[in-house]
C-alpha cells in the first residue's frame, strides 16, 4: 500500500507528480513507501535504505473479517449526513467523447476499471459520468457513481483544510512549532521539535517518510501485506518508526514528500480542539456538505455499500485487497468516499465556501517548493496553458485523483480500483481532454 505514490505519475505530467517534479504536474498521492513511484518526493532517488527499525512489537495484529458475497441490494452503510445525496442518480448528459476515450484508455493493461465523474457548476444533475472495464473481476459488474472506495492522500486535502481554518480563527499559526503545539513528542534520531506547520503543510519539513522504512514497507504493501493487512497501527507507533530514522533534509529546506508530516497535523488538530481529527473534518466540512458518502474508517477493514473490489500487485501476484486496516494511513490517508462528494468537496473548498481568501491563497501558494506542491493542494499546468488544482492518491487497492479549475466550477474527478495507475501520460490525457477547448 503506497500512500505517497504520486511520483509515478508525475514525470508524464511535464513534471514529476510526485518524485520531484519540475513543472506542475506532480501527483502527490500515494499513501505508501516513500520509494514507490508515486512518493511525490523531490528527493533524486529512493529513500536511504538506513537502518530501519521495525516497528513496535505491540501493534495490535488481528485476523480479518470473512469476505461477503457480493451484494447488489444491501442498503448503503454509510452514516447519513445531512444535505442532498452527493452522487447523482442519474446523469443528465454523457461524457465527452474525448473524456469517454481517455477513460477507456485508463482501462486497458493491468487496471480492472477506471471511471470518472465531472461536474459544472455544482449542479449534480448535469454531471457526466463514465466508466471503462470492470469493478469486480469474478462479477464483471461495471463501477457505479455511487461506489465507495478508499481515497489514500486525497485526505490530506481534507486535513489540511481543517488546519487553515483554526489558523483562520487564529487557534494557531502557521508559524507555530512541533514542539510548541506537542511538547510531549518524543525525539528520536530525528527531532521534530523545531518543524512548523507550514513546512508539514508543504511537505518541507524533511521528516522521513514512515511507509518508506524497509520492514514497514513490506508489512504495508510488500510480500508481507496478506499477513498484516489487518494489523492495527498507532500514530504514535508510526511516529516512532519516522523518528527513527535520519530527516531527509533541514526544516525549510526543500520539498520531499512524506506522509509522516500528516500524522503529526492530525495530532495537532486534536491537541488544539480536543477532538480528533476525524471528528473535526466531519464536523466542518463533511457534515456541513452533506457528503453523505464519505467517512474516516478508522480501524474497520470493510468498505460501506455499494462497493467494487482493489486490487493489487504484490510480486508477481495480483492480490484483492478491498479490505484493510486503514489506521496504517491515519491522517494522511484513510479516508473513504465517492467520486460525488470529492467533486463537492474541491468546488466548495476552490469555490471559497470552507476557507477565508486569505487561507485559500495560502493553499495554493506553491513558492516554498518551487511550484511543486501548497498547503494540501497542488496545481498542474496542462498543455493548453490551463492550470487545475486538486490532489491523489492512492492505497492499496485503489487510485483516485481530483482536478479542478482554479474556481472549483469544473471539477473531475477519476479514480482505478488498482493501487498502480497507468503511465502519467494516459492521465495527463484524460486532464487534457476534459479541461482543454476543443478536444
Amino acid at each position: 500500500m503506497n500512500f505517497s505514490r504520486a511520483a509515478a505519475l508525475t514525470a508524464a505530467f511535464g513534471v514529476l507528480l510526485t518524485a520531484g517534479c519540475t513543472g506542475h504536474d506532480r501527483a502527490p498521492a500515494r499513501f505508501a513507501a516513500g520509494d514507490a513511484p508515486g512518493a511525490r518526493s523531490s528527493v533524486s532517488g529512493s529513500p536511504s535504505p538506513a537502518s530501519g527499525t521495525p516497528p513496535p512489537a505491540s501493534r495490535t495484529q488481528r485476523p480479518g473479517p470473512k469476505e461477503p458475497a457480493p451484494d447488489r441490494t444491501a442498503p448503503p452503510r454509510t452514516r447519513p449526513a445531512p444535505g442532498a445525496p452527493s452522487t447523482p442518480k442519474h446523469t443528465a448528459r454523457p461524457p465527452k467523447p474525448a473524456t469517454a476515450r481517455a477513460v477507456r484508455a485508463l482501462a486497458e493493461g493491468g487496471t480492472p476499471g477506471a471511471a470518472a465523474l465531472t461536474t459544472r457548476d455544482g449542479r449534480a444533475y448535469a454531471s457526466r459520468f463514465t466508466t471503462a472495464g470492470v469493478a469486480d473481476v469474478r462479477t464483471e459488474r461495471p463501477i457505479t457513481p455511487a461506489d465507495h472506495f478508499r481515497a489514500g492522500s486525497l485526505t490530506k486535502t481534507f486535513i489540511a483544510t481543517v488546519v487553515l481554518q483554526l489558523t483562520a480563527e487564529h487557534r494557531l499559526s502557521l508559524d507555530d512549532t512541533v514542539g510548541r503545539l506537542l511538547p510531549g513528542l518524543a525525539p528520536g534520531a530525528t527531532d521534530p521539535r523545531g518543524v512548523t506547520v507550514r513546512e508539514l503543510l508543504d511537505h518541507t519539513s524533511g521528516l522521513y517518510n514512515y511507509t518508506a522504512d524497509p520492514e514497514l514497507s513490506r508489512e504495508l504493501h510488500g510480500p508481507g501485506f496478506t499477513a498484516h493487512r489487518y494489523d492495527t497501527y498507532t500514530p504514535d507507533e508510526l511516529l516512532r518508526t519516522a523518528l527513527e530514522h535520519p530527516p531527509e533534509a533541514a526544516p525549510g529546506d526543500r520539498y520531499a514528500y512524506s506522509n509522516t508530516n500528516y500524522l503529526v497535523l492530525g495530532q495537532i488538530i486534536e491537541a488544539v480542539t480536543g477532538h480528533p481529527y476525524a471528528q473535526e473534518a466531519e464536523r466542518r466540512i463533511i457534515g456541513p456538505l452533506g457528503l453523505s458518502g464519505t467517512s474516516f474508517p478508522g480501524t474497520d477493514p470493510s468498505l460501506p455499500r455499494p462497493y467494487g473490489r482493489g486490487y493489487s500487485q504484490v510480486g508477481s501476484e495480483r492480490v484483492d485487497s478491498t479490505t484493510l486496516d486503514p489506521s496504517r494511513a491515519g491522517a494522511a490517508g484513510e479516508l473513504v468516499t465517492t467520486l460525488g462528494d470529492l467533486n463537492r468537496f474541491f468546488a466548495a473548498l476552490l469555490g471559497g465556501r470552507l476557507l477565508p481568501s486569505r487561507q485559500l491563497t495560502q493553499m495554493r501558494d506553491q513558492k516554498d517548493t518551487n511550484g511543486m506542491y501548497g498547503l494540501g493542494l497542488y496545481g498542474t499546468r496542462l498543455p493548453c496553458g490551463v492550470t487545475v488544482w486538486g490532489h491523489d492518491g492512492d492505497i492499496n487497492g485503489s487510485y483516485a485523483r481530483t482536478a479542478a479549475t482554479e474556481d472549483g466550477r469544473h471539477v473531475l474527478t477519476f479514480r482505478l480500483n488498482t493501487d498502480r495507475p497507468d503511465p502519467s501520460r494516459r492521465v495527463q490525457a484524460l486532464l487534457t481532454a476534459e479541461f482543454c477547448p476543443r478536444t
